[in-house]
C-alpha cells in the first residue's frame, strides 16, 4: 500500500535550500590579504588609543607646556617663551625658594596663568624695599636678576613689600622684572594649592633653551 501521508516534497526542498546555502558560506575562506589588513588596522587603533590616552595622562598628571605671556620674568624669561612644567614636584617635596612656578588662574588678575619665583617660604618674613630682598631679616642675592631692567621705567623696584610673615602652606612669589610683575606683593601670599608645578626647563625657541 501507498504511505497514506508522503512527506512534503515542498518541506524537503526548502531545507536542503538553507543546507547548500550555509555550506557554501561555511566553504568559502576569507581572503588572508583582506584578514591582514583588518587585523593591521586593529593594531593601528589600539596604538592610537593607547598613544593619546598616555599623552593626556601625561599632560593632566606629570608634564605641560606653557607660554610665557608678558614681561614679568625678563631676562630669565621672555614673551613667547615655552616652558615645560613638572607637575609631580611639589608632590614628592615642597616649594622651594628660587623654583620658577606656575600659578593657577588668580582673583585680582586678568592673566590665566601666572609664572613667578618663590622667595619667601612657610615661616618666613619678607620685606622688598630699596630694591632689595630680605628674608628674616638679611638680604638675599638674587643673582637671577637683571640690575639695570629692574631700575629703569617710572617705578623702579616696583611697589614696596613691608615685613610680612608666609602662612604654613603657603609661599611668597615674585617676578624677575621685578617694576613689571604683579606678584605676592599685590595679590598676598600664594597657597600651595594653586601651584600648578615647577617650570624647568624653556624648550622654545632654542636661542632660549635653558634649564631654570
Amino acid at each position: 500500500m501507498s504511505d497514506p501521508h508522503p512527506p512534503s516534497t515542498a518541506l524537503d526542498d526548502h531545507v536542503t535550500s538553507l543546507d547548500g546555502e550555509g555550506a557554501d558560506e561555511a566553504a568559502t575562506p576569507v581572503p588572508a590579504k583582506k584578514r591582514r589588513r583588518g587585523n593591521a588596522l586593529t593594531e593601528w587603533l589600539i596604538v592610537l588609543a593607547v598613544a593619546v590616552g598616555a599623552a593626556l595622562l601625561v599632560r593632566q598628571f606629570v608634564l605641560q607646556q606653557f607660554a610665557v605671556s608678558g614681561e614679568s620674568m625678563e631676562y630669565t624669561l621672555h614673551d613667547g617663551d615655552r616652558v615645560l612644567v613638572n607637575k609631580l614636584s611639589y608632590r614628592l617635596h615642597d616649594p622651594r625658594r628660587g623654583d620658577v612656578v606656575v600659578l593657577k588662574s588668580l582673583q585680582g588678575t586678568s592673566e590665566r596663568d601666572l609664572i613667578k619665583r618663590v622667595v619667601g617660604l612657610p615661616g618666613e618674613t619678607v620685606e622688598w624695599h630699596d630694591c632689595s630682598l630680605f628674608i628674616d631679616g638679611r638680604e638675599l642675592v638674587e643673582p637671577y636678576l637683571d640690575e639695570p631692567l629692574i631700575h629703569e621705567g617710572t617705578n623702579p623696584c616696583g611697589p614696596d613689600q613691608a615685613k610680612i610673615t608666609v602662612p604654613d602652606g603657603s609661599v611668597f612669589v615674585m617676578g624677575d622684572h621685578r617694576n613689571n610683575s604683579m606678584d605676592s606683593r599685590n595679590l598676598g601670599p600664594i597657597k600651595d594649592s594653586l601651584i600648578v608645578g615647577r617650570a624647568f626647563v624653556v624648550v622654545w625657541p632654542s636661542s632660549d633653551w635653558r634649564w631654570l
